[in-house]
């Protein structure tokens, strides 16, 4: 008799985590947090000193007051009034709309052409296999023919 083993906890873990898909997501987050810095240096770098171009060089603050008066102190904290931080809100949205471009422009675009490529690629492969077992086809047929009017000519000799 014997006895089925039930795989360990350790066994366990040891396959959830080699399945593609768990190594993958964990890639895909670490680039996605380096990533984040990169698009933060941008928008804080080229983005934020084009709009300081026409008004403050930092987006955050850009900012309108819904119950006056807003008062802040030197750090730029609020003291009095609700100020509504939009120039922050534009810079999360340029953020996010700069990422979601590089995502798409350098990693998407470029990965659904190759799988384009290959997927393309394979059917012509198995475009030629078939042509290859029809034509295969046809001389065997063609063969058979042939033998078949020998064999009628064949019999008419004799």
């Amino acid at each position: 008799m014997s006895e089925k083993k039930e795989p360990g906890v350790w066994e366990g873990f040891k396959a959830f985590l080699m399945r593609g898909n768990v190594v993958d997501l964990a890639v895909a987050v670490v680039i996605g947090a380096a990533f984040t810095n990169v698009v933060n240096s941008v928008v804080k770098g080229v983005i934020n000193p084009l709009v300081g171009a026409f008004g403050t060089k930092d987006l955050d603050h850009y900012r309108s007051c819904l119950k006056a008066p807003c008062e802040t102190n030197g750090a730029g904290d609020v003291i009095k009034g609700i100020p509504i931080m939009w120039g922050t809100v534009l810079s999360a949205v340029l953020s996010f709309v700069i990422t979601a471009a590089v995502v798409y422009f350098l990693m998407v675009l470029p990965m659904a052409k190759y799988l384009a490529r290959v997927a393309a690629k394979k059917a012509e492969k198995e475009g030629t296999q078939e042509v290859i077992e029809i034509t295969e086809l046809e001389v065997l047929k063609e063969i058979r023919d042939a033998l078949v009017a020998q064999r009628g000519t064949g019999h008419r000799e004799e």
